[in-house]
């Protein structure tokens, strides 16, 4: 597990004052660790919530958690946590690995896959929706656990495959202290007494892991936050961090450096949503949704954010739910226009929030949306706001980033009468009846098709348009991490295999 590799590479031997005082932030400090066994990743930030179900980047999520299973590179389901499964229409009965503990000595056990799945179903996030499903969840005995379904849900597991549903501590999760301080089965553990705040979290190997010293190449894994890409660039180049997620503007001086390797993978969905679609609402008439996703023009995003690529839904070809049929919404203003006219040329002013990532986008589609007689005031937020309210219902607006891999999962987070990312509580009759349709079709051959209309449905009236998805561009240091590799998990960003990753010269 040891680097034999003693020197790293001094490519850019001058960094601005600004740059030096990053990287000292960074890496300074009492409670740094071996280097030749510490990897270092800069993400440029923290969660500021770890508890399960709440919106973190996987980057972060996948040091100390694990999932009850996960994906193969094929899309197969794989064991994790949980063995072997058994799904009937009425429920779900998972085997749970034996020998497994928390990092705080918590057994994991069936008790614990009760308290993570309850809390999580019980939360606010749109995860809840998908969760819902689950009427019950009964501990058989410590290592059974039977998950009682109010339908047939074939997708669930895939669910329980994705960052919506990592187990927590139950002690933990019932104390609140997993807010700030994450507590998981994975192989590395949060270290307090190592981190500094706000420049550093630094996760040490857990020696009760259940995969074993030799499932990982290193023994530490410190989280870095340099949020500027050419800065998080010097510090690459200069062997501060082996590895850092950046942006295409970086790939020039990535490309002329030796030690410097990248990937690139598809880890975003984006699009917006109407969420004051309720009797009154700005956007309760589909008309004016329609006009809305006339007006705006993908185009111009795609010239500012070169990584993204236009479609016309949120499933891509081979992908369930994916409709030949749909054909999205093209740019038109005169359309746009006509439909508000025909509207009766409402005055519609609202206020949708924005976080440092997607202010920019945001205010293009304030701009083309004016010009269709939707007045739209952009207000920044923090990060950790932004996530806590985009899609609370107090705006009107959103953008954000659906990752729902089922559109059993996506309906449930966001469309139907009871999902918490559709806070206006409305649902046409025509929709239901086609989710209803394919949600009793289960796992038959009518199921795709079925789930096709839904997203039709979705489609025809508007609930969301201007669908982008964007690459993760990954970059590191080769003298000083190898086996860089995305990760099998589909639609996750910020992410790497880290177990797969080994010290150069290993």
């Amino acid at each position: 597990m040891r680097s034999t590799n003693s020197g790293r590479p001094r490519a850019l031997a001058v960094a601005s004052m600004a740059t030096v005082m990053v990287l000292a932030g960074c890496s300074g400090g009492s409670g740094t660790t071996d280097e030749a066994d510490t990897l270092t990743v800069n993400w440029g930030g923290f969660p500021e919530n770890w508890a399960p179900g709440a919106e973190m980047e996987a980057g972060y999520l996948r040091v100390p958690y694990e999932n009850l299973v996960a994906l193969d590179a094929g899309g197969a389901i794989r064991p994790v946590l949980a063995t072997r499964w058994k799904q009937t229409d009425e429920a779900l009965t998972l085997t749970l690995r034996k020998g497994v503990t928390f990092h705080d000595g918590t057994p994991f056990d069936a008790e614990a896959v009760k308290a993570n799945l309850e809390f999580i179903r019980d939360g606010e996030t749109a995860y809840a929706g998908p969760l819902k499903v689950i009427e019950s969840v009964d501990a058989v005995d410590a290592h059974t656990v039977r998950l009682n379904l109010s339908e047939p849900t074939p997708s669930l597991l895939t669910m329980l495959s994705t960052r919506a549903t990592p187990m927590g501590s139950p002690k933990a999760i019932k104390a609140g202290t997993i807010v700030r301080t994450p507590v998981g089965t994975g192989p590395w553990a949060y270290d307090a007494s190592a981190s500094s705040r706000g420049n550093r979290m630094t996760f040490t190997y857990y020696d009760d892991y259940w995969g074993g010293e030799d499932s990982v190449g290193f023994r530490t894994v410190e989280l870095h936050a340099i949020p500027e890409d050419s800065s998080a660039g010097v510090a690459l180049a200069v062997g501060e961090i082996a590895l850092t997620d950046t942006e295409t503007t970086q790939l020039g001086s990535i490309k002329i450096n030796r030690h410097l390797r990248h990937l690139t993978y598809p880890a975003l969905r984006n699009n917006p949503m109407f969420f004051d679609r309720g009797p009154g609402g700005a956007f309760a008439d589909v008309r004016v949704r329609r006009a809305a996703c006339h007006a705006l023009d993908t185009q111009e995003i795609v010239k500012l954010e070169p990584d993204f690529k236009e479609h016309t839904q949120h499933f891509g070809e081979g992908e369930p739910g994916y409709n030949p049929d749909i054909e999205g919404y093209d740019h038109d203003l005169q359309t746009a226009q006509a439909l508000m006219a025909e509207a009766g040329s409402p005055q519609v002013s609202v206020e949708v929030l924005a976080a440092p990532f997607n202010e920019k986008q945001l205010r293009v589609y304030a701009e083309q949306l004016g010009k269709a007689g939707i007045e739209v005031t952009v207000r920044p937020a923090a990060s950790p706001e932004y996530f806590s309210q985009w899609n609370s219902g107090r705006y009107a607006l959103g953008l954000g980033s659906n990752d729902e891999l089922t559109p059993y999962d996506w309906y449930k987070a966001w469309f139907a009468e009871g999902a918490p990312g559709n806070p206006a509580k409305v649902e046409s009759a025509e929709l239901k009846a086609a989710a209803d349709a394919a949600i009793a079709a289960g796992d038959s051959d009518l199921a795709d098709e079925l789930w096709q209309k839904v997203t039709k449905i979705v489609s025809d009236e508007a609930l969301t348009c201007a669908h982008l998805t964007g690459e993760e561009l990954i970059a590191w240091n080769t003298e000083i991490v190898t086996d860089v590799k995305a990760s099998s998990q589909p639609w996750e960003t910020n992410l790497v295999d880290y177990k797969a990753l080994r010290p150069a010269g290993e």
